[in-house]
């Protein structure tokens, strides 16, 4: 197994240069919290208490153990819907020292349990009151590089603001006790070998799942044909923790390790030209595209090569990296039209690595187990497959592009899902559905679990994938013409 890093050019070494200076790291843990089951902390501290009964409350411990992470609002969310391109290097800049920020605060968290028994004042006064001000400092400066050549954003300043959000663990009743979860030596808490996460309430047995899955129905003048690309496995093991799309130039940008298929030039300092270039796993040559998801490990008590690294162990993404046995990409068409050709060098995000959080809007997550697809996806559990099945995640892109941008500011506004029925928004034309099938070889027990950022606690729910399409233009139009005359392709 190997992590990449390619040598910037003078331009990406100042930009690193100026992250370096914006963003700053360090190892996260998790927190646990003395506190009965309808009781959570806020903004002002626990929450349904006035400040009067505080005291007392924080004084009292509860039989109940339960862990807390820090919530959020995704400023990107607040970004106009176009951000100039003088302004766009120090909004990804700011948009990636404030998820550092975040994941900073979540260490205090962690190391402040029984500061906080004793002192109810204190998570405001140490972790959320702080992260506040720096939120609102980076958001200010957003404004400003935006305001400089367009219209000044409104409103986004009250997106500093975070809290701190109780989590129930679940009991593991039905999964057991939740001792076997990653190391046998760990705390018998079910809070896996990491101490934040998954936890047996994580997890769902599919055969007691109820059949969930629909599928459209195609009308007259609907593409039916498809093309596959295939690109390996990562068996050579190309891994990092950045992420080209959401913080380019900013190294360790998403906090969790990501497998890559397809192009090998993807790091945090390629551009466009760097992946027309680059190398690609794809058996088709005219493929070079890239396609990353968060790697899935095995919480084993194994240490893996980034045991001591950003986005590996440092920030709680621990256990044994899986090679997926199968990895499957297939383009695929609309139920109701015909497709048009994706650009050259759109980028779709699907999914929300901070869905946990930010709630399931944009959660795209799609789990089960091998002979089970058909009829069963969870959204926000992990499968625990019966003998002779495997894990499977798939995720379906979006199939909607608005015609004219191949990205946008909070990198989803430009693409968009169908309907029900198949039909794009108005304003958007169909293009090729990637639909990614990635299926693993793992032991039917509780302690597996994607790589996260580490307030997101490795909740399944965050499961999201990316995409990048360096077809090229000969290539991209066969793919178009396999799929509208409903052919298969390879």
């Amino acid at each position: 197994m190997r992590r990449t890093r390619k040598r910037s050019t003078l331009a990406n070494r100042a930009i690193a240069a100026t992250a370096a200076l914006v963003l700053g790291g360090g190892g996260l843990l998790t927190a646990n919290f003395y506190a009965s089951a309808h009781e959570g902390w806020g903004w002002y501290g626990w929450s349904g208490a006035s400040r009067d009964e505080q005291p007392q409350r924080a004084d009292t411990k509860a039989a109940n153990v339960n862990m807390s992470t820090i919530d959020c609002p995704e400023v990107a969310n607040g970004l106009p819907k176009e951000i100039p391109d003088q302004a766009r290097g120090e909004v990804d800049l700011e948009l990636a020292r404030i998820d550092n920020r975040i994941t900073d605060a979540y260490q205090r968290l962690a190391q402040s349990q029984e500061q906080m028994r004793q002192d109810p004042s204190f998570a405001d006064n140490v972790i959320l009151n702080p992260l506040k001000d720096e939120r609102f400092a980076s958001i200010q400066r957003i404004v400003t590089a935006i305001d400089r050549s367009a219209d000044r954003p409104e409103g986004m300043e009250e997106l500093a603001p975070c809290t701190l959000q109780q989590q129930d663990q679940g009991d593991g009743r039905d999964q057991g006790d939740g001792r076997d979860q990653g190391d046998d030596r760990g705390n018998g808490r079910g809070q896996g070998q990491a101490g934040n996460g998954p936890v047996a309430g994580d997890f769902v047995e599919i055969q007691s799942v109820q059949p969930n899955v629909q599928t459209p129905r195609q009308q007259r003048g609907a593409s039916t044909g498809s093309f596959v690309t295939k690109c390996g496995r990562n068996e050579n093991g190309k891994f990092n923790s950045d992420n080209i799309i959401v913080a380019p130039g900013v190294v360790n940008g998403a906090h969790h390790m990501h497998d890559y298929v397809g192009n090998q030039a993807n790091d945090a300092f390629a551009d466009n030209r760097d992946l027309a270039r680059g190398r690609t796993t794809c058996r088709n040559q005219g493929d070079r595209s890239t396609y990353y998801w968060p790697v899935l490990r095995v919480q084993n008590g194994e240490k893996e090569f980034d045991a001591d690294e950003d986005g590996g162990g440092k920030e709680q993404n621990v256990g044994k990296i899986q090679t997926p046995a199968q990895v499957t990409m297939n383009f695929v068409g609309s139920p109701v039209s015909k497709v048009t050709a994706m650009p050259r060098f759109l980028r779709i995000i699907t999914g929300d690595a901070k869905a946990f959080t930010n709630g399931d809007a944009n959660a795209n997550a799609s789990w089960s187990c091998t002979g089970f697809e058909d009829r069963v996806q969870l959204k926000d559990k992990y499968p625990l497959c019966p003998s002779g099945s495997k894990v499977v995640r798939t995720f379906k892109f979006q199939s909607c592009w608005d015609g004219r941008n191949a990205d946008s500011a909070n990198h989803r506004t430009h693409v968009a899902f169908a309907d029900e029925s198949g039909r794009c928004p108005r304003g958007f034309r169909a293009i090729p559905q990637l639909v990614q099938r990635i299926v693993y070889n793992v032991p039917p027990k509780p302690n597996f679990a994607v790589d996260s950022f580490p307030e997101q606690l490795h909740k399944p729910i965050t499961d999201h994938g990316d995409f990048i399409n360096v077809f090229d233009r000969g290539l991209m139009n066969r793919v178009v013409d396999c799929i509208n005359t409903g052919r298969r392709c390879a």
